[in-house]
């Protein structure tokens, strides 16, 4: 099953339904709720990102039995320091963001942990793409 989003970054409102949407999808599938569970905090980070950083963009998830593959797309201004960005607490989210309740940087640390396996492939004027794989009944959730 391949279900895909478009994931605005214009209303802030609207992210987290892509996430929502695939998180049923794994549940009608029986999906165990500890998967479902990593799955959605990945995704969820994943797509918040998308919305404030990268002006919004494409979100994929490929769901069979065996894992779950995601991957998120923008054409927003890319990372210039993945390194930095990795680390817990660090943010460029604006002021009105923060205020919003985002912008903790805990997204990509949280991403990665949740996460089996995890790409990231980003740099400034590029945009940034995620993959994002969660194999069932490999790990708790966090």
């Amino acid at each position: 099953m391949i279900l895909r989003y478009e994931v605005s970054g214009e209303d802030l409102s609207l992210a987290g339904r892509a996430s929502a949407e695939v998180k049923r999808a794994m549940g009608r599938l029986g999906v165990e709720p500890a998967d479902v569970k990593r799955t959605a905090v990945a995704m969820y980070e994943a797509e918040i990102n998308m919305a404030i950083h990268g002006g919004g963009g494409l979100a994929e998830a490929e769901l069979n039995s065996e894992k779950i593959v995601i991957t998120m797309e923008d054409e927003g201004p890319g990372i210039s320091d993945l390194n930095l960005a990795m680390q817990e607490g660090y943010s460029t989210a604006s002021e009105r963001i923060r205020e919003m309740g985002f912008g903790a940087g805990m997204g990509l640390p949280n991403i990665k942990r949740n996460a089996d396996e995890f790409f990231i492939d980003s740099s400034p004027g590029k945009g940034t793409k995620l993959k994002i794989t969660v194999y069932f009944g490999k790990k708790e959730a966090v």
